[in-house]
């Protein structure tokens, strides 16, 4: 694998200079400690990825404000405790998308941030507890204890609630691919997964960037 700063020359060749290319990959929902979003914020991000998921992100964007109002604004021990006529409410409003297995997941993943807060005080305590050079670890346990939390889901649930995470996106898999860190041009194994954490590590450490910067700067490095 090439060092960042080669990396970084490689995308400016496409976008201009190095500097250009950092602005274009900063991380907008980037927060300072994971601790600063509160619970509901997080159960509002995992339904929005959950949603969206082969769907389309702007109609999602548009309704969001019923998303809102519909699940009592995602306070998860209010939603961990619907029940049958509360989901038979979610399905026939017209003001969300009236996905059944999603509203149901949405339920359960209420349940999966009142657990985890029962231990680590937030979910955010968890999130900042969680050894940031093991990615693949927890997305890893989001698959297992959330609800349809899987695959890239779980990446962008992570991304837009402001931690600082990696996403392998096509782009992204196309450049570890051409760096020989990936073998195929989709990373779903555990053993791509771990890869990929390595690679982040290792440029992490050359260039002191957070991993969502170097994630961006991977994708554009492949070009327009």
């Amino acid at each position: 694998m090439r060092k960042f700063a080669d990396i970084l020359d490689l995308a400016a060749q496409h976008h201009g200079s190095p500097k250009q290319v950092l602005e274009m990959a900063s991380n907008e929902f980037a927060v300072t400690d994971p601790k600063q979003v509160s619970d509901d914020r997080y159960l509002a991000e995992m339904a929005k990825a959950v949603f969206s998921a082969g769907f389309s992100w702007k109609v999602i964007r548009n309704k969001w404000p019923g998303f809102e109002a519909a699940f009592d604004g995602f306070q998860p021990n209010r939603v961990a405790f619907y029940a049958d006529e509360d989901l038979d409410r979610l399905l026939s409003d017209a003001a969300i998308v009236r996905n059944g297995q999603k509203i149901t997941a949405t339920i359960e993943n209420a349940r999966f941030i009142v657990a985890v807060t029962k231990e680590h005080g937030s979910f955010g305590a968890f999130l900042a507890c969680w050894p940031g050079d093991d990615q693949a670890g927890l997305l890893a346990y989001l698959g297992k204890h959330g609800s349809r939390l899987g695959g890239s889901t779980a990446q962008y649930f992570l991304r837009f609630s402001g931690y600082d995470n990696w996403i392998a996106s096509k782009d992204v898999c196309a450049a570890l691919m051409r760096e020989g860190v990936l073998e195929k041009p989709t990373a779903t194994s555990k053993s791509a997964l771990k890869a990929i954490d390595g690679a982040f590590n290792e440029l992490r450490v050359q260039s002191g960037l957070p991993r969502a910067t170097i994630s961006r700067v991977l994708a554009l490095s492949v070009g327009p």
